[in-house]
């Protein structure tokens, strides 16, 4: 496990390539997957950008997050739970804009599941990193955007949509940390609150979440059936009951 450690995001290769040829897809509002349109503001996300194999969102997804400050003993087993998804072959999408979400992704990007990468900004017209590049051609990268061309900052309040976005997406969430207060842990409420499956990291550290009702996991426990699939949602079909409709925040603390 060291040598992955070694090797993970902070040195990935930051050079840009052109993306493999293939098209970036528009999504209207009637083609989006249905938990989208359970717990997304329609105003936020008019339609969706994609660049890659869509049919990775027809497959069960958990959503990775963590804290932009992770507790120090809690960094190992994260390692140790993002090597078990992708030795599972789970699909995890995400945002995977703080440090411990990079490494993660750096770790996944070697494996052979499918990865959704949702970035905190318009994708038209964007630089693709290089390590992105195989992934695409390979047919198990999707990279997804709710937000206009315009919109070419990555800021405070886009990342806070995003997140939004990508845990409406996914079948559970995966929190490795939150922080006491902060964003992340209010979009954990905002999980439990739609009925998702949360799972966190069986550690005093997130005594917290475990509290609020996530479910404590360990990296030996992810690789079981009934954490990695039976306790994630199935992608949703048309029809039967849904959630009560959660609106994406316009506004956030800093």
């Amino acid at each position: 496990m060291g040598s992955e450690m070694r090797g993970s995001g902070l040195q990935m290769e930051t050079k840009h390539v052109a993306p493999p040829a293939m098209k970036l897809v528009m999504l209207e509002r009637s083609e989006f997957p249905v938990d989208l349109a359970h717990y997304a503001d329609v105003d936020a996300a008019p339609r969706i950008s994609a660049l890659g194999d869509l049919g990775i969102l027809q497959t069960r997804t958990l959503a990775l997050f963590c804290s932009v400050r992770c507790p120090g003993r809690l960094i190992l087993e994260t390692y140790d739970i993002a090597l078990a998804l992708r030795e599972a072959g789970t699909a995890v999408v995400g945002g995977f804009h703080t440090p411990m979400e990079k490494e993660c992704l750096a770790l996944l990007l070697r494996g052979t599941q499918p990865v959704v990468i949702c970035p905190a900004r318009s994708i038209e017209g964007m630089r693709l990193p290089a390590e992105y590049r195989k992934p695409l051609a390979d047919g198990r990268l999707l990279v997804l955007s709710p937000f206009a061309e315009k919109q070419r900052r990555v800021t405070a309040q886009t990342a806070e949509v995003r997140n939004r976005f990508v845990a409406a997406l996914a079948g559970g969430v995966f929190v490795a940390h939150a922080a006491p207060g902060g964003r992340t842990e209010r979009l954990c409420r905002d999980v439990l609150g739609w009925g998702k499956t949360l799972l966190t990291i069986d550690s005093p550290e997130n005594a917290e979440l475990i509290e609020m009702g996530a479910v404590p996991v360990s990296p030996e426990t992810v690789m079981q059936e009934g954490v990695v699939n039976v306790q994630l949602n199935a992608p949703t079909g048309g029809g039967g009951s849904s959630p009560a409709q959660t609106s994406i925040p316009t506004q956030g603390e800093a």
